[in-house]
């Protein structure tokens, strides 16, 4: 009789976080991967660009891959591709207008070489043990799906990035026909998106910002500005769309956005009537009451379009009094205090700024409480993985499939890294696998870890302050120096004499060690380190970088 396999999920990113989603499915010696998207780093995280899931477990298991399966071309999902494929050969599953994303960010990242299959909601793909159908949903960008993994052990049914919208711009409706087929049919495991658990009711159709848009292009005299997600098609349509109803042209600023729009475009995502787009440079010959631009920066992100326009520094474009400016999306948790600071030097400079959520000028694209709800009960699943959420998150939409009826010890409120494992009967947390995070700085992945990030935050709370001495080994004397140089520590000018303390402190500490006749540098270089920052700390109670560079000559 043969050995009954075990099936495993094993996510490595998107648990306890909003972001790097990233999820291992595993039968026996065979696996898939789930996403492979990127995170944004947090405030305290200085320099880094981007953070993408630690995948090691991939790399270890690499012959196992049968392939990866992308559910949409948003970047906490496909942002660590270009980084997981220079490490491990597999072909990429995903609809066309992702696959169309993936390949730009690629062909930028110059991977011009990989195996990619294009696939259509209601298709299937086979591979070893698994069986993968494609089920369209409902989301910000289009071509989006949730997958239905059939294994030998049962099916799992992963949502995605979801909503329910009846009446959607581009006409693809969740398809609530299949979900509940595969519930009657029997689930073993739902994994649902959590994004929006802790809302109530039902998430606004996306055609109410379009209404919404139709109302503020018709009230506006002079140009509208409007910033949004670059990725999110829909909108853009949208905007596209209210400005052929009130004659205005439309031009692209911002290298992301131009990018997305350019890729829909190309691949029919996006409908541009003839001679509604203009180049950013026509729009001077332009009457004002005829130009809209549709730029990036609805998040404050220090060097986006929006933002540079909004502290005049936009090489052509400025703030024209009576301009509209709509920021159609809502902060991401931790950029509210960069948002808030667009927004008022918008205002300083005379533009009307309709940002609010209750404007009605941005709807999310996930799913609300009851939209989750009717997920839990289309699927009637035997065991439940709330995913795509922070931890408070995941935990309430735990609570919210234990209030429908699912049992208490069949909800998994795991982390990153954790093995779900489930066998004919039964299923359980059996262990842990290596998981974490990766920070990309520059060309560097992975190279800098907690102590630079400690010594960057020292850096940028403290300072830095370097001591440069020349030594002579053959007469025991300082030969040039001790010179002290800072920078974010003190204003030199106003501490003179306090610096001069430290200069004479530098060299009794250093004569004290030429008088032994044994000069160790390290052990020299420690104790400089321990009484100049005994005296800092008493002078000042701040605590620099303190670096000493010695020189020796004969």
């Amino acid at each position: 009789m043969p050995k009954e396999h075990k099936l495993q999920i094993i996510p490595l990113g998107g648990l306890g976080e909003v972001g790097k989603n990233m999820t291992v499915i595993r039968y026996g010696n065979q696996m898939i991967l789930i996403d492979a998207g990127l995170a944004f780093p947090e405030d305290d995280m200085f320099g880094i660009d981007i953070v993408i899931p630690d995948y090691s477990y991939i790399i270890d298991n690499r012959d196992q891959l049968l392939g990866v399966f992308v559910t949409h071309g948003h970047e906490d999902h496909i942002g660590t591709l270009p980084y997981l494929l220079r490490d491990v050969d597999t072909h990429i599953y995903a609809t066309t207008l992702t696959l169309g994303l993936i390949h730009a960010k690629l062909k930028e990242n110059s991977i011009n070489k990989f195996q990619a299959t294009a696939v259509k909601p209601g298709e299937s793909i086979r591979l070893g043990h698994f069986k993968i159908e494609f089920i369209r949903v409902s989301h910000s960008i289009p071509d989006s799906v949730g997958l239905a993994i059939h294994t030998p052990l049962g099916t799992i049914v992963h949502t995605g990035d979801f909503k329910l919208d009846h009446t959607p711009v581009s006409g693809d409706i969740l398809d609530i026909h299949k979900f509940s087929e595969l519930g009657q049919k029997g689930v073993l495991c739902l994994m649902s998106d959590s994004t929006n658990v802790e809302r109530p009711g039902f998430t606004q159709s996306e055609s109410k910002v379009g209404q919404m848009f139709d109302e503020v292009f018709r009230a506006a005299k002079e140009r509208i500005i409007l910033a949004s997600f670059a990725s999110n098609v829909h909108r853009v349509q949208q905007v596209i769309a209210a400005a052929v109803k009130t004659d205005r042209k439309v031009a692209i600023v911002g290298r992301s956005m131009l990018n997305y729009a350019t890729i829909a475009a190309e691949l029919g995502y996006l409908k541009i009537p003839e001679g509604t787009m203009v180049d950013v440079d026509e729009i001077l010959n332009l009457p004002s009451n005829r130009i809209c631009i549709v730029t990036t920066g609805s998040q404050g992100e220090p060097m986006s379009a929006l933002t540079r326009i909004a502290m005049n520094d936009h090489k052509k474009i400025e703030i024209q009094p009576g301009d509209t400016v709509i920021i159609s999306a809502t902060p991401i948790p931790g950029n509210e205090k960069s948002v808030a600071k667009t927004v008022d030097l918008l205002f300083r400079q005379g533009a009307n700024v309709i940002h609010e959520s209750a404007s009605g000028v941005h709807v999310s694209g996930h799913a609300s409480r009851e939209e989750l709800k009717l997920m839990l009960n289309m699927v009637k699943p035997r065991y439940f993985v709330p995913v795509h959420g922070e931890y408070r998150m995941l935990i309430k939409h735990g609570q919210l499939a234990e209030q429908l009826g699912i049992p208490e010890e069949n909800i998994f409120i795991a982390e990153n890294g954790s093995i779900i494992e489930f066998t004919k009967n039964s299923a359980c947390i059996a262990g842990k696998v290596t998981s974490g995070r990766i920070l990309v700085d520059g060309l560097g992945v992975g190279d800098v870890g907690n102590i630079v990030l400690r010594d960057r935050k020292q850096l940028s709370q403290e300072g830095i302050l370097i001591v440069v001495m020349t030594l002579s080994r053959s007469s025991g004397r300082i030969v040039a120096g001790p010179d002290v140089v800072t920078r974010g520590f003190v204003y030199v000018r106003e501490s003179e004499s306090m610096l001069d303390e430290a200069k004479a402190k530098i060299r009794q500490t250093t004569e004290r060690c030429l008088v032994s006749g044994n000069i160790e540098w390290a052990l020299l270089k420690n104790q400089i380190r321990d009484v100049l920052g005994k005296h800092f700390y008493e002078k000042t109670r701040r605590r620099p970088v303190i670096l000493p560079i010695i020189q020796e000559v004969p």
